[in-house]
């Protein structure tokens, strides 16, 4: 049974969530503050993480930051923020879905499972105990990945792209098609959540070797490595 965390301060909001999600068949366990929040985190294994912003004591965005420090477990930011950039901004730090408040029930139900599901996938997908690129090593059966023999933190939409990525490193993959991939859904041109999560990957790898070029942008097509010489 699939364990979910829900952060949220609105004990009505917090209940709603919980008594749903729980009449479906998941064990949740609810939480109201920043602090209680990172202490669970840190003691208990969840398998996907509701996270409201506007958090007593600390915020939800940054125990997104801590969390992405050493797990890639999904979350889903539950937030009455509804800029755009507040959800790129999000995005980058490691969120992987944004749903706003005030919120259909039902949605997200969807959006919980097809977060699971996609994170599954990704984990179990068949291919290579250990992919090598350059200095990248990736471990496709522990879902681990180390650059210059240090640890990458990553979410888990990134690391199904890298992965992808690193399983066929001479193949160009459209936007589209990588949207498809990863997400599971329809590309829509206007949509910035792959440049991010691309993004994101790259600052990471630079922080731990900045020297290094990984991911190629081929303009009008989509990415793929930089080929090795």
């Amino acid at each position: 049974m699939e364990h979910i965390l829900i952060v949220e301060d609105e004990k009505e909001i917090n209940g709603l969530l919980h008594s749903f999600i729980s009449g479906h068949g998941y064990l949740t366990t609810s939480t109201y503050d920043g602090l209680e929040a990172l202490q669970l985190i840190q003691t208990e294994t969840f398998d996907l993480i509701l996270l409201d912003l506007m958090l007593p004591f600390k915020s939800g965005d940054q125990i997104l930051l801590e969390l992405r420090k050493h797990s890639a477990v999904p979350v889903i930011v539950i937030s009455a923020k509804d800029t755009t950039q507040t959800k790129i901004d999000l995005l980058r730090i490691g969120a992987d879905d944004y749903i706003t408040k005030p919120f259909d029930l039902d949605e997200t139900l969807a959006r919980i499972e097809s977060n699971l599901r996609r994170n599954k996938m990704q984990m179990n997908t068949a291919g290579s105990k250990c992919l090598i690129y350059k200095d990248i090593e990736l471990d496709d059966i522990n879902h681990l990945v180390e650059v210059a023999g240090r640890e990458l933190a990553l979410t888990a939409k990134e690391y199904g792209i890298l992965a992808l990525l690193m399983r066929h490193p001479d193949k160009i993959y459209s936007k589209a098609n990588l949207f498809r991939s990863i997400w599971n859904e329809e590309y829509m041109s206007e949509d910035n959540t792959l440049n991010v999560h691309i993004s994101n990957i790259r600052n990471k790898l630079k922080v731990i070797n900045p020297d290094q070029q990984y991911i190629e942008t081929v303009w009008g097509i989509g990415y793929r490595l930089y080929k090795t010489t």
